[in-house]
């Protein structure tokens, strides 16, 4: 019952494959040096690329990407398919049309329960003026709040 704003981690494998899923779990850890934190489950199928790779990058989500969070949280599908996106500094997958995007240093990894929790050292980061998040409560996503 806590709202949080949605994300997609994206990432690009050693052999170049695009890497990306919807994540909540997502928030600020330090302004100096800048960290930020988010979590993923063991059993994700992301987890190899994620937890060996360098860098990877955090896309908050505008209110009229719903469909896009569904879609990189969905298992069996082709998350890239037409989506427009650019590379980062070091090659993460900057999505369009975001909110912000934080491209992250994988810094350090921290087993915890059924969960690793990462944390990324900001390298660089942007973001869009006036455009409204995209909101994730109860179970549920909200595109249309009073911000």
């Amino acid at each position: 019952m806590f709202a949080t704003g949605v994300t997609i981690v994206t990432a690009r494998s050693p052999k170049g494959d695009l890497v990306g899923l919807t994540a909540s779990s997502f928030n600020s850890v330090s302004l100096t040096p800048p960290l930020v934190v988010w979590s993923l489950s063991r059993n994700a199928a992301s987890m190899a690329v994620l937890a060996t790779g360098a860098h990877y990058a955090i896309n908050v989500l505008a209110a009229d990407q719903k469909e896009l969070a569904e879609r990189f949280a969905m298992r069996g599908v082709d998350r890239w398919a037409g989506v427009a996106h650019r590379p980062g500094v070091n090659h993460a997958p900057l999505l369009e049309g975001t909110v912000a995007t934080f491209e992250c240093f994988n810094r350090s990894r921290y087993d915890e329960g059924d969960h690793v929790i990462f944390v990324g050292e900001v390298e660089r980061c942007s973001h869009r003026v006036g455009a409204a998040p995209l909101l994730y409560h109860g179970g549920r996503f909200y595109t249309e709040h009073p911000l």
